[in-house]
């Protein structure tokens, strides 16, 4: 109830009109700084410490180097942020806003909500989009959790629109900061950490459409496996 409370809260004080327009005009992709209230992020940042141990490091060359906590970790050592996920008034703020009837990912996808660590020197992630292996479409929400560092997170809008002179874009997901965006759309990566530096981002994903052939379940599952969870918390279940 807390968390409703004070989500609904939040959501209440923004201009839903003005976050519409702008999310369609950037091909669905917003920022909104300041979202997450304090009292809510400093619940999730006193978390962080105890989570530690289920951080899966992950390392691809030439593309990707950080660290990884899938939902099921977060389900039994800190269910706080499958609360969060599953908000009411988060689901009707995001459905205003991408002007879809978002649905929640199946209970498989250990990437339905998870921590994101860049904690070693040249934590990074290549170019890329947050490819849909569903049916449907998929959104991807960011939410900065922790940020000492000089890494951005670069995108280039309009990249996939023919007609549109492509802009390259940075910024630093400062705490408290979402954003939201769609993601066949966007392309984005997170630039190198530097020395002494983290980064902690917490993701939430939300879909049209929850069903998913099986040659794309096995694919969506690999690069789960290897780029982010280990084999035995996505195969293991």
């Amino acid at each position: 109830m807390k968390l409703q409370t004070e989500i609904s809260q939040a959501i209440a004080a923004v201009d839903y009109q003005k976050l519409k327009a702008e999310f369609q005009a950037h091909n669905e992709f917003l920022v909104l700084e300041n979202f997450l209230p304090n009292s809510i992020l400093n619940e999730f940042l006193s978390l962080l410490p105890s989570l530690q141990p289920a951080i899966n490091r992950n390392y691809i060359p030439n593309h990707k180097k950080g660290g990884s906590i899938s939902r099921y970790s977060l389900d039994k050592l800190a269910p706080i942020f499958g609360e969060f996920y599953q908000l009411n008034a988060l689901f009707d703020f995001f459905n205003e806003i991408t002007g879809e009837k978002l649905l929640p990912c199946p209970d498989r996808d250990p990437h339905t909500y998870a921590l994101y660590y860049y904690t070693e020197p040249g934590d990074h992630i290549q170019y890329h989009y947050d490819t849909s292996y569903y049916r449907g479409k998929r959104y991807t929400v960011l939410l900065g959790l922790v940020d000492r560092s000089s890494s951005k997170l670069e995108y280039q809008l309009y990249k996939d629109i023919p007609e549109r002179e492509t802009q390259m874009r940075s910024l630093s997901l400062t705490p408290g900061t979402l954003v939201l965006f769609n993601g066949d759309k966007l392309y984005h990566r997170v630039t190198a950490l530097g020395e002494n530096e983290q980064r902690i981002v917490l993701t939430l994903e939300y879909v049209t459409d929850t069903r998913m052939g099986m040659l794309k379940r096995f694919v969506s599952n690999m690069k789960d496996a290897i780029a982010y969870f280990g084999f035995r918390q996505v195969f293991g279940r």
